[in-house]
């Protein structure tokens, strides 16, 4: 970590940060760390306004991809799926059926568009409750620290 050494200075962090600006500048709703049904978390989580949801994997560096094969277990989770990357990454090891985003802290660039792939009805309302169950819990704690929420 760096700065002064908060979880909000992790470089995953800071980068996951830019794609919610992102996506907040094009009126998608976003949760980070959202843990899905298969129990894996996703590093963004996105919802526009018709309901279409895009999951973001964050990797701030060759190692963190290199180490972490289980983006795939994400596909099924939603319509749109995208890679998040720092400018001085390496994105042509990165697959091409997938989206692609440029971020830093501040900003993120779509540099590819991720091919939709809808959601059955059922995996949709299942991934819209828990959303706004997420989103819902998350207002309170900030609200009120104190608030049992289970």
């Amino acid at each position: 970590m760096t700065g002064t050494g908060t979880i909000a200075d992790a470089p995953g962090v800071q980068l996951a940060r830019g794609v919610c600006r992102a996506f907040a500048a094009r009126g998608l709703s976003t949760l980070c760390e959202f843990t899905l049904k298969n129990g894996r978390r996703a590093d963004v989580v996105a919802l526009d306004g018709a309901g279409e949801l895009a999951i973001v994997e964050v990797k701030s560096s060759l190692a963190d991809y290199r180490s972490d094969g289980k983006w795939w277990e994400y596909l099924d989770y939603c319509d749109r799926f995208y890679f998040a990357v720092p400018a001085d990454f390496p994105r042509d090891i990165l697959p091409s059926d997938c989206g692609l985003m440029v971020t830093d802290a501040y900003h993120a660039e779509i540099l590819r568009p991720a091919p939709l792939a809808k959601l059955n009805a059922a995996r949709r309302r299942a991934m819209l409750l828990r959303f706004a169950q997420v989103a819902g819990q998350r207002l309170t704690r900030l609200t009120d620290p104190e608030a049992l929420i289970s």
